[in-house]
């Protein structure tokens, strides 16, 4: 498995995407899986993000950035044009998820997503204790996060299944472990490699 900053889910995803790929990278940060991709496997991308520090740090990484709302969609993008479209712990802050999943899988030929998984058993065990889950995967207080969805895996999946999404691959894991025995209960954070259903 590739190595990128320490980001497991960067690695899982870095090994769905082949060299010389277009990818779009949706709240793309400061550029750092472009980058990586660009410099390991010669892909071409392009990275959107919204706020304007992580718009220049992307600059200063060498990555096309477009600085865009992602509530407002993904309209300046063709049909078809990208191989990938990573959304990377960003989907729980999107309000409109049908709608971003749509213009993911519009634009590219397939999607890539990974999130916090809100039904993991530490964050289970801080609601039954009264408190709203604080943790390495959410690591926010419930009055100052950018989080306005959370969401379990199982519920992530149901929603795929509503929306006629296939799920193609999906990895689930603990830090760096892999996690397989019950993924909803036991993995913090799951990626999803995601295509057009039928």
């Amino acid at each position: 498995m590739t190595n990128v900053q320490g980001r497991f889910d960067f690695n899982v995803i870095a090994d769905w995407i082949r060299p010389g790929e277009k990818v779009l990278d949706l709240g793309c940060g400061d550029g750092s899986l472009l980058r990586y991709l660009k410099d390991e496997k010669g892909v071409r991308g392009y990275g959107v993000d919204n706020d304007p520090d992580n718009v220049l740090a992307c600059i200063g990484n060498g990555v096309n950035v477009v600085q865009i709302d992602l509530e407002a969609g993904l309209s300046g993008f063709e049909d078809g044009f990208f191989d990938h479209v990573v959304m990377s712990l960003s989907l729980q802050t999107v309000r409109h998820t049908e709608q971003m999943l749509a213009e993911m899988l519009r634009v590219g030929r397939e999607a890539v997503v990974s999130f916090p998984n809100f039904g993991h058993s530490s964050h289970r065990e801080a609601i039954a204790a009264g408190h709203m889950p604080v943790s390495k995967s959410l690591p926010y207080q419930w009055y100052n996060t950018p989080n306005v969805r959370f969401f379990t895996m199982a519920d992530f999946e149901e929603l795929c299944a509503v929306l006629g999404i296939a799920i193609r691959e999906r990895v689930a894991f603990e830090g760096e472990r892999l996690v397989t025995a019950d993924p909803n209960l036991n993995a913090s954070i799951a990626a999803y490699r995601l295509g057009r259903g039928g």
